[in-house]
């Protein structure tokens, strides 16, 4: 577990975070390899898991009848991937593909909501970190969204 908490430390998304947080992070954390082109997590299945990537890249990914897979967000080392673990109905709301060998540290979302509960100290430090990640995101999908549709043609 030393490992996985001393790499936990060392990504951005646990920055500033005390240790004992990041121990409780690591307990009943695990290490998982995707292969380029593999898929995280597909949009609409059970959001079970919170990835912390230590290495690669992942699209974050929206399906469209009329044009396919469009990607909206690239994520890499130090992020973290997979937010819907948290939010009712717990389901994932896009596609997550690895477009290299990446390597995750993931972590189990029913754990995580166990102890949220249990340690509110905690529950607002990775609450902070979340809703840090999701502004971010949004700011990201906004600034493509306006690449897209040129705003300010008039």
């Amino acid at each position: 577990m030393a490992d996985l908490e001393r790499s936990l430390a060392g990504t951005s998304f646990c920055e500033g975070m005390q240790p004992f947080h990041i121990s409780l992070l690591a307990r009943g954390a695990g290490e998982r390899a995707f292969q380029a082109g593999q898929f995280v997590f597909h949009e609409g299945d059970e959001a079970n898991s919170l990835y912390i990537l230590l290495k690669g890249h992942v699209s974050l990914e929206v399906s469209t009848p009329a044009r396919g897979a469009i990607v909206f967000q690239t994520i890499g080392a130090g992020d973290a991937l997979g937010l819907s673990w948290l939010f009712p109905p717990f389901r994932w709301h896009f596609d997550a593909r690895a477009i290299e060998p990446t390597q995750t540290i993931v972590l189990d979302a029913g754990r995580l909501r166990a102890q949220i509960e249990e340690d509110h100290d905690f529950g607002y430090e990775l609450l902070i970190r979340i809703a840090s990640v999701m502004v971010t995101r949004l700011q990201a999908t906004r600034l493509q969204m306006t690449d897209m549709y040129g705003a300010g043609d008039s």
